[in-house]
Protein backbone atom coordinates (compact mmCIF):
# COMPACT_ATOMS: atom_id res chain seq x y z
CA UNK A 1 0.00 0.00 0.00
CA UNK A 2 1.80 3.08 -0.82
CA UNK A 3 1.57 5.92 1.61
CA UNK A 4 2.74 8.75 -1.79
CA UNK A 5 1.14 8.58 -5.00
CA UNK A 6 1.29 11.06 -7.75
CA UNK A 7 -1.58 11.81 -10.23
CA UNK A 8 -3.44 14.77 -12.23
CA UNK A 9 -6.15 16.67 -9.82
CA UNK A 10 -9.40 15.85 -11.62
CA UNK A 11 -10.75 19.62 -10.78
CA UNK A 12 -7.39 21.63 -11.30
CA UNK A 13 -5.49 19.69 -13.68
CA UNK A 14 -2.36 20.09 -11.77
CA UNK A 15 0.26 17.41 -10.78
CA UNK A 16 -0.13 16.63 -7.21
CA UNK A 17 1.56 14.68 -4.79
CA UNK A 18 -0.50 12.71 -2.11
CA UNK A 19 0.30 11.35 1.16
CA UNK A 20 -2.32 8.97 3.05
CA UNK A 21 -1.88 8.13 6.27
CA UNK A 22 -4.82 6.45 8.72
CA UNK A 23 -7.84 5.69 5.97
CA UNK A 24 -7.32 9.62 5.01
CA UNK A 25 -5.73 11.89 2.48
CA UNK A 26 -3.30 13.34 5.22
CA UNK A 27 -1.59 15.79 2.40
CA UNK A 28 -2.58 17.04 -1.08
CA UNK A 29 0.51 19.05 -2.62
CA UNK A 30 0.66 20.88 -6.15
CA UNK A 31 4.27 20.26 -7.98
CA UNK A 32 5.42 22.22 -10.36
CA UNK A 33 6.87 19.15 -12.68
CA UNK A 34 5.39 17.63 -15.02
CA UNK A 35 5.20 14.03 -15.92
CA UNK A 36 4.39 11.58 -18.87
CA UNK A 37 1.52 9.29 -18.98
CA UNK A 38 0.16 9.93 -15.00
CA UNK A 39 -3.37 9.26 -14.29
CA UNK A 40 -5.91 11.68 -13.27
CA UNK A 41 -7.02 11.48 -9.53
CA UNK A 42 -10.85 12.02 -8.05
CA UNK A 43 -12.96 11.24 -5.70
CA UNK A 44 -14.95 7.27 -5.66
CA UNK A 45 -17.59 7.21 -7.37
CA UNK A 46 -21.09 6.98 -5.17
CA UNK A 47 -24.24 5.76 -6.96
CA UNK A 48 -27.82 6.50 -5.27
CA UNK A 49 -29.56 3.97 -6.93
CA UNK A 50 -28.49 0.83 -8.23
CA UNK A 51 -30.44 -2.77 -8.22
CA UNK A 52 -27.93 -5.16 -9.90
CA UNK A 53 -24.86 -5.63 -12.24
CA UNK A 54 -23.59 -8.66 -14.24
CA UNK A 55 -26.30 -11.29 -12.71
CA UNK A 56 -26.27 -10.11 -9.48
CA UNK A 57 -29.39 -8.31 -8.26
CA UNK A 58 -30.74 -7.30 -5.18
CA UNK A 59 -34.08 -8.56 -6.05
CA UNK A 60 -33.99 -11.77 -7.18
CA UNK A 61 -34.56 -13.47 -3.86
CA UNK A 62 -33.08 -15.65 -2.23
CA UNK A 63 -30.24 -13.55 -2.36
CA UNK A 64 -27.06 -15.80 -2.40
CA UNK A 65 -24.99 -16.01 0.21
CA UNK A 66 -21.96 -13.46 -0.49
CA UNK A 67 -23.17 -11.86 -3.29
CA UNK A 68 -23.18 -8.30 -1.61
CA UNK A 69 -19.99 -8.99 -0.87
CA UNK A 70 -19.28 -9.59 -4.40
CA UNK A 71 -21.52 -6.73 -5.82
CA UNK A 72 -19.09 -4.45 -3.79
CA UNK A 73 -15.74 -5.96 -5.16
CA UNK A 74 -17.57 -5.54 -8.48
CA UNK A 75 -18.19 -2.12 -8.58
CA UNK A 76 -14.95 -1.15 -7.38
CA UNK A 77 -13.83 -1.91 -11.35
CA UNK A 78 -16.51 0.78 -12.04
CA UNK A 79 -15.03 3.52 -9.80
CA UNK A 80 -17.85 3.10 -7.36
CA UNK A 81 -16.53 2.83 -3.31
CA UNK A 82 -19.82 3.77 -2.10
CA UNK A 83 -23.35 2.66 -3.62
CA UNK A 84 -27.08 2.00 -2.13
CA UNK A 85 -28.43 -1.34 -3.17
CA UNK A 86 -31.72 -0.51 -3.94
CA UNK A 87 -34.25 -2.57 -3.35
CA UNK A 88 -37.65 -2.07 -5.40
CA UNK A 89 -42.10 -2.68 -5.22
CA UNK A 90 -42.22 -6.32 -4.30
CA UNK A 91 -44.17 -8.51 -1.63
CA UNK A 92 -43.94 -7.39 2.18
CA UNK A 93 -42.17 -10.55 2.78
CA UNK A 94 -39.91 -10.25 0.16
CA UNK A 95 -38.64 -6.53 0.73
CA UNK A 96 -38.12 -7.70 4.57
CA UNK A 97 -35.74 -10.90 2.73
CA UNK A 98 -34.00 -8.34 0.29
CA UNK A 99 -33.25 -5.83 3.26
CA UNK A 100 -32.10 -8.49 6.01
CA UNK A 101 -30.00 -10.15 3.40
CA UNK A 102 -27.99 -7.27 3.10
CA UNK A 103 -27.66 -5.96 6.59
CA UNK A 104 -26.48 -9.18 7.46
CA UNK A 105 -23.77 -8.94 4.59
CA UNK A 106 -22.72 -5.86 5.91
CA UNK A 107 -22.66 -7.04 9.60
CA UNK A 108 -20.22 -10.27 7.63
CA UNK A 109 -17.98 -7.68 5.30
CA UNK A 110 -16.23 -4.78 6.54
CA UNK A 111 -15.28 -3.83 2.94
CA UNK A 112 -19.27 -4.25 2.29
CA UNK A 113 -20.38 -1.97 5.34
CA UNK A 114 -17.76 0.74 4.41
CA UNK A 115 -19.54 0.64 1.25
CA UNK A 116 -23.53 0.34 1.55
CA UNK A 117 -24.04 3.87 2.14
CA UNK A 118 -27.70 2.65 3.09
CA UNK A 119 -30.45 1.14 1.89
CA UNK A 120 -32.70 2.68 -1.13
CA UNK A 121 -36.09 1.47 -1.04
CA UNK A 122 -37.99 2.22 -4.45
CA UNK A 123 -41.49 1.17 -3.86
CA UNK A 124 -43.93 0.04 -3.35
CA UNK A 125 -45.87 3.17 -2.20
CA UNK A 126 -45.55 4.80 -5.96
CA UNK A 127 -48.66 4.76 -8.60
CA UNK A 128 -50.10 2.09 -9.86
CA UNK A 129 -50.75 3.84 -13.01
CA UNK A 130 -49.20 2.48 -16.00
CA UNK A 131 -46.32 4.85 -17.69
CA UNK A 132 -45.33 6.00 -13.82
CA UNK A 133 -44.79 3.02 -12.26
CA UNK A 134 -42.36 1.98 -14.93
CA UNK A 135 -41.35 -1.89 -14.60
CA UNK A 136 -42.42 -2.42 -10.88
CA UNK A 137 -45.08 -5.15 -10.24
CA UNK A 138 -48.54 -3.45 -10.31
CA UNK A 139 -49.93 -6.75 -7.97
CA UNK A 140 -47.69 -5.08 -4.94
CA UNK A 141 -48.17 -1.60 -5.58
CA UNK A 142 -49.82 -0.19 -2.40
CA UNK A 143 -50.55 3.15 -0.21
CA UNK A 144 -47.94 4.10 2.43
CA UNK A 145 -48.30 1.67 5.73
CA UNK A 146 -45.90 3.73 8.57
CA UNK A 147 -46.22 0.19 10.08
CA UNK A 148 -44.95 -1.97 7.81
CA UNK A 149 -41.95 0.69 6.85
CA UNK A 150 -40.67 0.13 10.42
CA UNK A 151 -40.90 -3.79 10.16
CA UNK A 152 -38.68 -3.31 7.48
CA UNK A 153 -36.57 -1.10 8.99
CA UNK A 154 -36.23 -3.17 11.79
CA UNK A 155 -35.12 -5.60 9.49
CA UNK A 156 -33.19 -4.02 7.82
CA UNK A 157 -31.25 -3.38 11.10
CA UNK A 158 -31.66 1.04 10.67
CA UNK A 159 -30.31 0.81 7.08
CA UNK A 160 -32.93 1.77 4.80
CA UNK A 161 -31.89 5.68 4.39
CA UNK A 162 -33.86 6.32 0.90
CA UNK A 163 -37.40 5.21 0.20
CA UNK A 164 -38.95 6.42 -3.10
CA UNK A 165 -43.07 7.00 -2.76
CA UNK A 166 -45.52 9.05 -5.12
CA UNK A 167 -47.68 11.40 -3.43
CA UNK A 168 -50.52 10.86 -4.76
CA UNK A 169 -52.02 8.39 -2.27
CA UNK A 170 -53.85 9.97 0.66
CA UNK A 171 -52.16 10.63 3.69
CA UNK A 172 -48.74 10.87 1.72
CA UNK A 173 -48.10 13.84 4.30
CA UNK A 174 -47.81 12.49 7.24
CA UNK A 175 -46.23 9.01 6.23
CA UNK A 176 -43.30 11.75 5.36
CA UNK A 177 -43.40 13.58 8.12
CA UNK A 178 -42.95 10.72 9.84
CA UNK A 179 -40.31 8.94 7.73
CA UNK A 180 -37.84 11.99 7.61
CA UNK A 181 -38.58 12.15 11.15
CA UNK A 182 -36.69 9.07 11.77
CA UNK A 183 -33.63 10.28 9.72
CA UNK A 184 -34.74 8.93 6.33
CA UNK A 185 -34.71 10.57 3.51
CA UNK A 186 -37.67 10.61 0.94
CA UNK A 187 -37.55 10.75 -2.72
CA UNK A 188 -40.70 11.24 -5.21
CA UNK A 189 -40.75 9.46 -8.43
CA UNK A 190 -43.09 6.77 -10.32
CA UNK A 191 -45.76 9.43 -9.63
CA UNK A 192 -48.48 10.88 -11.07
CA UNK A 193 -49.00 13.11 -8.12
CA UNK A 194 -50.51 16.45 -8.92
CA UNK A 195 -48.83 19.67 -8.22
CA UNK A 196 -50.68 20.16 -5.24
CA UNK A 197 -49.40 16.90 -3.88
CA UNK A 198 -45.85 17.24 -4.96
CA UNK A 199 -45.73 20.86 -3.60
CA UNK A 200 -47.41 19.03 0.57
CA UNK A 201 -44.44 16.58 -0.48
CA UNK A 202 -42.04 18.60 -0.34
CA UNK A 203 -43.64 21.00 2.62
CA UNK A 204 -43.82 17.56 4.47
CA UNK A 205 -40.00 16.98 3.79
CA UNK A 206 -38.89 14.96 0.52
CA UNK A 207 -36.13 16.58 -0.82
CA UNK A 208 -34.88 14.34 -3.61
CA UNK A 209 -36.58 13.43 -7.18
CA UNK A 210 -35.63 10.23 -8.10
CA UNK A 211 -34.48 9.58 -11.73
CA UNK A 212 -36.71 13.10 -12.61
CA UNK A 213 -38.14 12.96 -16.22
CA UNK A 214 -38.08 8.85 -15.77
CA UNK A 215 -40.88 6.76 -14.42
CA UNK A 216 -43.75 9.09 -15.86
CA UNK A 217 -46.71 8.71 -18.70
CA UNK A 218 -45.48 8.88 -22.48
CA UNK A 219 -47.69 11.95 -22.59
CA UNK A 220 -48.35 15.19 -19.94
CA UNK A 221 -50.25 18.20 -19.98
CA UNK A 222 -48.08 21.09 -20.82
CA UNK A 223 -48.97 22.60 -17.16
CA UNK A 224 -49.18 21.79 -14.19
CA UNK A 225 -47.51 18.55 -14.28
CA UNK A 226 -45.35 16.41 -11.82
CA UNK A 227 -42.19 17.02 -14.09
CA UNK A 228 -42.47 20.67 -14.03
CA UNK A 229 -43.52 20.62 -10.31
CA UNK A 230 -40.41 19.24 -8.68
CA UNK A 231 -37.92 21.38 -11.15
CA UNK A 232 -40.02 24.48 -9.03
CA UNK A 233 -39.68 23.03 -5.60
CA UNK A 234 -36.14 24.20 -4.68
CA UNK A 235 -35.61 22.06 -1.86
CA UNK A 236 -35.72 18.80 -4.12
CA UNK A 237 -32.55 17.69 -5.28
CA UNK A 238 -32.89 16.36 -8.73
CA UNK A 239 -31.52 12.59 -9.92
CA UNK A 240 -30.64 12.06 -13.61
CA UNK A 241 -29.98 9.16 -15.27
CA UNK A 242 -27.09 10.12 -18.34
CA UNK A 243 -26.75 6.68 -20.18
CA UNK A 244 -27.94 8.06 -23.63
CA UNK A 245 -31.34 6.45 -23.44
CA UNK A 246 -33.66 8.08 -20.32
CA UNK A 247 -33.25 11.45 -20.79
CA UNK A 248 -32.25 13.74 -23.75
CA UNK A 249 -29.88 16.53 -23.82
CA UNK A 250 -32.21 19.39 -23.56
CA UNK A 251 -34.14 17.35 -20.37
CA UNK A 252 -30.55 16.68 -18.52
CA UNK A 253 -29.51 20.65 -19.44
CA UNK A 254 -32.50 22.23 -17.92
CA UNK A 255 -32.58 20.09 -14.77
CA UNK A 256 -28.99 21.13 -14.46
CA UNK A 257 -29.70 24.84 -15.29
CA UNK A 258 -32.89 24.89 -12.42
CA UNK A 259 -31.22 22.57 -9.73
CA UNK A 260 -27.46 23.50 -9.90
CA UNK A 261 -25.33 22.22 -7.20
CA UNK A 262 -28.51 19.76 -6.26
CA UNK A 263 -28.60 18.11 -9.39
CA UNK A 264 -26.95 14.69 -9.60
CA UNK A 265 -26.35 11.47 -11.76
CA UNK A 266 -27.02 8.20 -10.48
CA UNK A 267 -26.98 4.36 -12.55
CA UNK A 268 -30.33 2.97 -11.84
CA UNK A 269 -28.51 -0.18 -13.04
CA UNK A 270 -30.09 -3.55 -13.14
CA UNK A 271 -28.90 -7.19 -13.15
CA UNK A 272 -27.88 -6.91 -17.06
CA UNK A 273 -26.03 -4.09 -16.69
CA UNK A 274 -22.26 -5.38 -17.94
CA UNK A 275 -24.37 -8.27 -20.01
CA UNK A 276 -24.80 -9.42 -23.57
CA UNK A 277 -27.43 -7.97 -25.72
CA UNK A 278 -30.51 -10.24 -26.25
CA UNK A 279 -33.91 -10.71 -24.71
CA UNK A 280 -34.24 -11.92 -20.92
CA UNK A 281 -36.76 -12.56 -18.26
CA UNK A 282 -35.83 -10.76 -15.25
CA UNK A 283 -37.92 -11.08 -11.97
CA UNK A 284 -40.03 -8.62 -11.87
CA UNK A 285 -41.70 -10.70 -14.70
CA UNK A 286 -42.35 -9.94 -18.24
CA UNK A 287 -39.53 -9.57 -21.14
CA UNK A 288 -37.18 -7.51 -21.55
CA UNK A 289 -34.76 -6.55 -24.06
CA UNK A 290 -30.92 -4.99 -24.29
CA UNK A 291 -30.21 -3.84 -27.10
CA UNK A 292 -26.16 -4.21 -28.70
CA UNK A 293 -26.18 -0.22 -27.93
CA UNK A 294 -27.10 -0.94 -24.51
CA UNK A 295 -30.95 0.27 -24.18
CA UNK A 296 -33.12 -1.78 -21.86
CA UNK A 297 -36.73 -2.03 -22.92
CA UNK A 298 -39.29 -3.84 -22.36
CA UNK A 299 -39.91 -6.08 -24.91
CA UNK A 300 -43.45 -5.34 -26.07
CA UNK A 301 -43.24 -1.85 -25.75
CA UNK A 302 -40.65 -0.45 -26.89
CA UNK A 303 -40.88 2.79 -25.41
CA UNK A 304 -41.05 1.91 -22.12
CA UNK A 305 -37.74 1.66 -20.37
CA UNK A 306 -36.73 -1.55 -18.11
CA UNK A 307 -33.89 0.30 -15.98
CA UNK A 308 -30.24 0.98 -17.28
CA UNK A 309 -27.78 -1.18 -18.14
CA UNK A 310 -25.26 1.28 -18.24
CA UNK A 311 -22.65 2.22 -15.39
CA UNK A 312 -22.63 5.83 -13.51
CA UNK A 313 -19.00 5.76 -15.40
CA UNK A 314 -21.01 6.15 -18.51
CA UNK A 315 -23.02 8.65 -16.72
CA UNK A 316 -19.83 11.38 -16.83
CA UNK A 317 -18.87 10.66 -20.28
CA UNK A 318 -22.42 11.59 -21.69
CA UNK A 319 -22.73 14.54 -19.84
CA UNK A 320 -18.56 15.72 -20.64
CA UNK A 321 -19.63 14.23 -24.41
CA UNK A 322 -22.34 16.39 -24.66
CA UNK A 323 -20.48 19.61 -23.33
CA UNK A 324 -23.03 20.33 -20.94
CA UNK A 325 -20.36 20.48 -18.43
CA UNK A 326 -16.86 19.67 -17.81
CA UNK A 327 -15.38 16.42 -16.91
CA UNK A 328 -15.06 17.77 -12.71
CA UNK A 329 -18.50 18.94 -12.77
CA UNK A 330 -19.75 15.93 -14.32
CA UNK A 331 -17.76 13.72 -12.05
CA UNK A 332 -18.80 16.02 -9.04
CA UNK A 333 -22.57 15.08 -9.45
CA UNK A 334 -21.74 11.51 -9.05
CA UNK A 335 -19.13 11.84 -6.04
CA UNK A 336 -19.35 14.98 -3.89
CA UNK A 337 -22.24 15.71 -4.56
CA UNK A 338 -24.57 12.68 -3.82
CA UNK A 339 -22.28 12.44 -0.34
CA UNK A 340 -23.27 16.01 0.84
CA UNK A 341 -26.66 15.15 -0.26
CA UNK A 342 -26.69 11.70 2.40
CA UNK A 343 -24.58 14.02 4.98
CA UNK A 344 -28.07 16.23 5.17
CA UNK A 345 -26.57 19.51 5.32
CA UNK A 346 -25.47 19.77 1.88
CA UNK A 347 -21.77 20.45 2.53
CA UNK A 348 -18.85 18.34 1.64
CA UNK A 349 -14.90 19.27 1.72
CA UNK A 350 -13.36 19.96 -1.34
CA UNK A 351 -11.47 16.64 -2.52
CA UNK A 352 -8.12 16.82 -0.65
CA UNK A 353 -6.69 16.83 2.75
CA UNK A 354 -8.86 15.81 5.66
CA UNK A 355 -11.40 13.19 3.17
CA UNK A 356 -11.28 9.77 3.42
CA UNK A 357 -8.95 8.19 0.98
CA UNK A 358 -11.68 6.56 -1.25
CA UNK A 359 -10.42 7.64 -4.82
CA UNK A 360 -9.62 6.49 -7.95
CA UNK A 361 -7.15 6.60 -10.62
CA UNK A 362 -8.07 7.10 -14.34
CA UNK A 363 -7.13 7.65 -18.02
CA UNK A 364 -8.87 10.22 -20.09
CA UNK A 365 -8.92 9.73 -23.87
CA UNK A 366 -10.60 12.66 -24.81
CA UNK A 367 -14.66 11.86 -22.92
CA UNK A 368 -13.19 8.40 -22.33
CA UNK A 369 -12.49 7.06 -19.20
CA UNK A 370 -10.94 4.16 -17.86
CA UNK A 371 -10.24 3.36 -14.24
CA UNK A 372 -6.61 2.24 -13.39
CA UNK A 373 -6.74 1.60 -9.96
CA UNK A 374 -9.53 2.45 -7.45
CA UNK A 375 -8.22 3.04 -3.50
CA UNK A 376 -10.72 2.93 -0.21
CA UNK A 377 -9.64 4.07 3.01
CA UNK A 378 -6.22 4.71 1.64
CA UNK A 379 -6.31 0.44 0.50
CA UNK A 380 -5.50 -0.39 -3.20
CA UNK A 381 -8.67 -3.00 -3.84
Amino acid sequence: MPGRLEAIHYESGELVQVELSGGKIERMTRLDEERDNQPWIAPGLLDLQINGYQGMDFNTLPIASGMPQQFTRALWAEGVTSYLPTVITNSSEAIAEAVVAIAAACAADAYTDYAVAGIHLEGPFISPEDGPRGAHGKAFVRPPDWELFQRWQEAAQGKIKIITLSPEWPGSAKFIEKVTASGVIVSIGHTSATAEQIREAASAGASMSTHLGNGAHLMLPRHPNYIWEQLAQDQLWACMIADGFHLPESVLKVIMKVKGERAMLVSDAVQLAGMPPGEYAPHIGGKVVLTPEGRLHLADQLNLLAGSAQMLLRGVEQMTRLKLCTFAEAWNMASIRPRAFLNGNGKELAFGAGTAADFVLLDRDGDSLRIRETYVQGVRV
